[in-house]
C-alpha cells in the first residue's frame, strides 16, 4: 500500500512509537545535555575565574550572561533558518559552533576572550535547542509527546551534573579551562553522532519539498516501520515560502506570541538566576565549597527528576494546568529554600526547586511547538526561547549588580519566587492547541 505524506504524519502522531523514534528522542537528550553542561560548567568555575582574573560581582555576572546572549541570538537568528533550509543541517552547524566555542574557551586567558567564545558557544546552543524541541515534538506520538519532551528536557539536568562533576574533579588539579575542554570533546562526539543518525523533519520535507524529499520520506517511513512509498502533497499557495517571522505577528497569532514570550521570560529568568548563582552565593556566604556544590548538584538532580515527573503527569492531565501548578509550587519551594534552617533541609528544598522549576521549562517546551503551524514552527519556537533568554541574560547581571549594592542573597531568591508567578498570568490567557 502506498503511504502518503499525510498518512505518514498521521501514523507518527497516532501509532505506537518505534525504536527509531525513541532514538531520535535520545539524540535530542544528548544535545540538551550540552546546554546543561555548559550552564553549570560556568557556574561552578565562576569562583575560580573570578579569583584568577580579579573580577567584580558584576563582571562575573556579565561573563555568566555572555553565553545566554549568544543563546538568544542563536535562538532568534539561527532557528528561522531551519524553516528555510531544514532542521538537520541547522543542527549540525549549530553543534559545530558550540564545539568550537568550548574548545577556544580552553585557550582563553582574558575576560574579553572568554566572554567572546562564551557568546559563540551560546550561539550554537541557541540554534540547537529550538530545532531539537521541534524534532522531538514532531517525531513523538500524541500519546507520548509530553513524556518524550520531558525525557528530552531532563537532559539539561544530566548535563548540569556532568558539568559540576567535571568542575569538582578537574579544576583544582588542571584549572578551570579543562572543564571546557571536556565540554568541547563531548560536543564533538555529539556532532559525529548527529551526522550519522539524525533524520530531517517530516513536516519540513512536506512543506518545503527540497531535493530528494520523496526519497528521504520513504527512508524515514521504512525506519519507523511504515512500508510503501511516500507521495508528496501538491504545493499550494499556503505551502510556498513565506517570511516566517512575520507570521508570528499576524492576526490571530500576535496574542499567542506575546503570551508565550512573557511566560518564557518569567520562568527562565528565575531558573537561570538560581542555576548560575546558587553555588557562588552559598560559598560567598561562608558555606564550604564542597557543601555549596552539593546544594548545586541537588538542584541539578531535582531538575532531572522534575522533567520526568512532568512528562508522566501530562499523559493524564492537560499540559497547561500541570504547568501552572508547577509554577505556583516552584515559587513556594524557593521561599522554603531561603528560610531553611539547616543544610539538610536546604538540600531537600534545593531538590524541590530544581525539580519544579525545571518541570516548568519542560512544560513550556511541551506547549510551545503546538502553538505554531509547521511552516514557521522552528521560527516560533526559536523566537520564544530566544526572547525567554532575555531573562536568562538579565537576571545573572542584575543579581551581580544588586550584590555589589549590598542587597542580600535571600532578597534575590524571594524576588525570583515572585517574578516566576508572572508566568501564571500569561498562561491563564494562553490557549495551546493539540496537533
Amino acid at each position: 500500500m502506498t503511504t502518503h505524506q499525510t498518512d505518514l504524519a498521521h501514523a507518527i502522531n497516532h501509532t505506537p512509537m518505534s525504536a527509531y523514534q525513541w532514538l531520535i528522542v535520545a539524540l535530542a537528550v544528548i544535545l540538551n545535555m550540552l546546554d546543561g553542561f555548559d550552564v553549570l560548567a560556568i557556574a561552578f568555575t565562576a569562583k575560580s575565574i573570578q579569583t584568577e582574573l580579579g573580577l567584580t560581582g558584576a563582571e562575573i555576572g556579565t561573563l555568566m550572561s555572555a553565553g545566554f546572549i549568544g543563546m538568544a541570538i542563536g535562538s532568534m537568528g539561527l532557528a528561522p533558518l531551519a524553516d528555510k533550509f531544514g532542521r538537520r543541517p541547522l543542527l549540525i552547524i549549530a553543534t559545530a559552533l558550540s564545539a568550537v566555542g568550548m574548545l577556544m574557551t580552553y585557550f582563553s586567558h582574558s575576560v574579553e576572550t572568554i566572554g567572546f567564545w562564551r557568546v559563540i558557544t551560546g550561539l550554537g546552543l541557541g540554534g540547537i535547542l529550538p530545532c531539537t524541541n521541534v524534532i522531538v515534538s514532531e517525531y513523538a506520538s500524541q500519546k507520548w509527546r509530553g513524556l518524550a519532551i520531558a525525557i528530552y528536557a531532563c537532559g539539561f539536568g544530566v548535563g548540569a551534573m556532568l558539568g559540576e562533576l567535571s568542575a569538582v574533579m578537574l579544576q583544582d588539579e588542571f584549572g578551570f579551562r579543562s572543564v571546557f575542554m571536556t565540554g568541547a570533546v563531548l560536543t564533538g562526539l555529539a556532532l559525529v553522532t548527529l551526522i550519522a543518525l539524525l533524520p530531517e523533519s517530516v513536516d519540513f520535507l512536506n512543506q518545503k519539498q527540497p531535493a530528494n524529499a520523496l526519497t528521504k520520506l520513504t527512508k524515514i517511513a521504512h525506519k519507523i516501520g511504515k512500508q510503501g512509498n511516500c507521495q508528496l502533497p501538491a504545493q499550494t499557495q499556503s505551502t510556498k515560502p513565506k517570511a516566517p517571522i512575520s507570521q508570528l505577528f499576524a492576526k490571530g497569532q500576535l496574542k499567542t506570541t506575546l503570551l508565550i514570550w512573557a511566560a518564557f521570560i518569567a520562568v527562565m529568568s528565575s531558573f537561570y538566576f538560581i542555576s548560575s548563582w546558587t553555588p557562588a552565593l552559598l560559598e560567598s556566604s561562608g558555606l564550604a565549597k564542597e557543601q555549596s556544590q552539593k546544594v548545586g548538584m541537588a538542584i541539578s538532580i531535582g531538575g532531572t527528576v522534575g522533567s520526568l515527573i512532568f512528562g508522566f503527569l501530562v499523559s493524564k492531565f492537560a499540559p497547561k494546568s500541570t504547568l501552572i501548578a508547577f509554577i505556583v509550587l516552584s515559587s513556594l519551594a524557593i521561599i522554603g529554600f531561603v528560610f531553611s534552617p539547616t543544610l539538610t533541609l536546604a538540600l531537600i528544598f534545593a531538590i524541590l526547586v530544581g525539580s519544579l522549576v525545571n518541570g516548568c521549562i519542560t512544560g513550556l517546551y511541551t506547549i510551545n511547538p503546538t502553538l505554531y503551524a509547521p511552516e514557521f514552527r522552528s521560527t516560533g519556537v526559536g523566537t520564544a526561547i530566544g526572547v525567554g533568554r532575555i531573562g536568562s541574560i538579565v537576571s545573572p547581571i542584575l543579581a551581580g549588580k544588586l550584590l555589589d549594592m549590598g542587597i542580600g542573597k535571600d532578597d534575590l531568591y524571594l524576588g525570583a519566587s515572585g517574578f516566576i508567578l508572572l508566568a501564571v498570568v500569561a498562561l491563564y490567557f494562553l490557549k495551546p492547541n493539540e496537533r
